[in-house]
């Protein structure tokens, strides 16, 4: 019979190797690790800055910065007129304006439809000589602040969506005070929603437009070219994103195409841009 006996003896250096890292090799790995992290940071960085770019711009489009009115008919050009208040066509938001009474007891009235950032006095259009003009030719007129110009009670921007219906309002209180001949004079983006409006009524019995505009993807991609040299798909894709954060409406709602090819009824003067 044989016998194993087991004794403890000590292993030899080398034997069993425990692998530990270099002071080199755990200094790269962390290098790596803070690279890592500050790419990342970065990244979630550039991200938000570009939302937050794209998120401001579509507030400043859809709340825009209005003066308010300096004066009224009375004191730009001695003309009388009434303090007024209607609703919208869809039965919404209140709308205030100035009636501005003919020379003499008249039924053909003009509504004046102000652009994009401004109220009913416009910033580029002596809109106090032409309603002096228009009075002194025996027509009532219609001044009014769609609903992102009005002092008391502003709201966002829809891009014709719902000033249209702001409009139809309008010529349906000319209506009411007795007018039978109904002419919407527009600017800007003014012009363009006095034609969503013609999709909605059959009120207008003739329209003067001065510098069209239609919002679509093409017009914004243009007006945005203030800002350089922006990528268009992304510009339009994250202002779709905030646009109904913002005004409560889908850009897609707009009825671009259907405005452009429309055969209106009513004799229509355009005049295509201002200086």
């Amino acid at each position: 019979m044989s016998t194993t006996v087991l004794t403890p003896m000590p292993l030899h250096a080398g034997s069993l190797h425990l692998e530990e890292d270099s002071p080199r090799l755990t200094a790269a790995r962390r290098l790596a690790r803070i690279f890592g992290i500050g790419t990342a940071s970065l990244a979630c960085a550039a991200v938000l800055i570009v939302f937050g770019l794209y998120g401001y711009m579509s507030w400043i489009f859809t709340h825009p910065p209005v003066a308010a009115l300096n004066e009224n008919p009375m004191s730009a050009k001695g003309l009388a007129y009434d303090d007024v208040s209607f609703p919208a066509a869809n039965g919404g938001r209140m709308t205030d304006g100035w009636w501005i009474p003919a020379s003499a007891v008249s039924a053909r009235t003009v509504v004046l439809s102000h652009g994009f950032g401004a109220n009913r006095e416009e910033y580029w259009v002596p809109m106090y000589d032409i309603a002096d003009m228009l009075h002194k030719q025996n027509y009532n007129v219609l001044m009014f602040d769609y609903g992102y110009a009005d002092p008391n009670a502003r709201s966002a921007a829809t891009f014709g969506i719902g000033e249209s219906k702001q409009l139809v309002g309008a010529l349906e209180y000319a209506r009411e005070r007795g007018s039978r001949e109904l002419i919407v004079w527009g600017f800007s983006m003014g012009a363009g929603t006095a034609l969503q409006a013609a999709l909605q009524t059959s009120l207008i019995d003739g329209m003067i437009l001065d510098s069209t505009f239609v919002t679509n993807g093409d017009t914004i991609a243009y007006n945005l070219k203030r800002y350089g040299a922006l990528p268009s798909r992304m510009t339009m894709n994250l202002l779709s994103l905030f646009t109904p954060l913002w005004a409560g409406i889908r850009l897609d709602q707009i009825p671009s195409d259907e405005i452009q090819s429309t055969a209106y009824s009513f004799p229509l003067a355009a005049h295509p841009r201002h200086a």
